[in-house]
């Protein structure tokens, strides 16, 4: 419920607002300024925060009646699509619920772990370097995909833990979906990754490694 209503209050504010109407259609400062009763200049400014996060860019120019320079046009980034969806959460976890009902849990895990190998390969497989290094690297994967996690070193046993985890949702109603990121792991680390997640009500990623060696 607190997501929800974050959520809800972000589209509600200037920002949800102006990228709503970016989904839209690409539109100039005036465009927006129209649209949302406020001075180009405050535009900018949502403009400049949302250009910074990656969330909208310049596209290119178009040219107004009169005198005056072309006015930049600005439009949707392709990679924030995905962040304006509530659609990807449940979708996937329905999906794994139905995947395990028609499944064998040795069958759903084969799987799973496909679908671990195939990401690993998505993002360049097997690390180079040393074990420390390819941990690192495993970290910054789960990191990029809001998994928020850093390497841990304890009497010879390497562990990436999260402060969060980036299939939440999925892993609450279907923990074997670690599987597959237990995968993804083991593939870019180059090492046997073995799943220690925590699986409360706000489940946090967790994976020990070893040398494969």
């Amino acid at each position: 419920m607190v997501a929800k209503d974050i959520n809800q209050r972000f589209h509600r504010s200037t920002r949800g607002k102006l990228l709503k109407l970016l989904r839209q259609a690409p539109r100039t400062v005036d465009d927006l300024a129209d649209a949302l009763e406020l001075t180009g200049n405050g535009v900018r400014l949502h403009l400049a925060g949302l250009e910074r996060d990656g969330m909208v860019r310049a596209s290119g120019v178009r040219r107004v009646p009169g005198a005056g320079k072309p006015a930049t046009v600005y439009e949707l980034e392709a990679d924030a699509e995905p962040l304006l969806s509530r659609a990807y959460a449940p979708v996937l976890a329905t999906l794994l619920e139905v995947v395990a009902e028609a499944l064998s849990p040795a069958e759903a895990r084969k799987l799973l772990r496909e679908t671990g190998r195939r990401l690993a390969r998505a993002h360049g497989a097997r690390a180079a370097g040393d074990l420390r290094t390819r941990a690192r690297a495993a970290a910054a994967v789960l990191t990029a995909l809001g998994g928020d996690v850093t390497v841990e070193e304890r009497r010879g046993t390497i562990t990436l833990r999260g402060a969060a985890c980036p299939l939440a949702t999925a892993v609450a109603r279907n923990p074997q979906t670690c599987h597959a990121v237990e995968t993804l792991v083991g593939e870019i680390a180059g090492a046997n990754a073995r799943e220690c997640c925590d699986h409360a009500e706000r489940p946090r990623c967790c994976f020990e490694l070893k040398s494969a060696s």
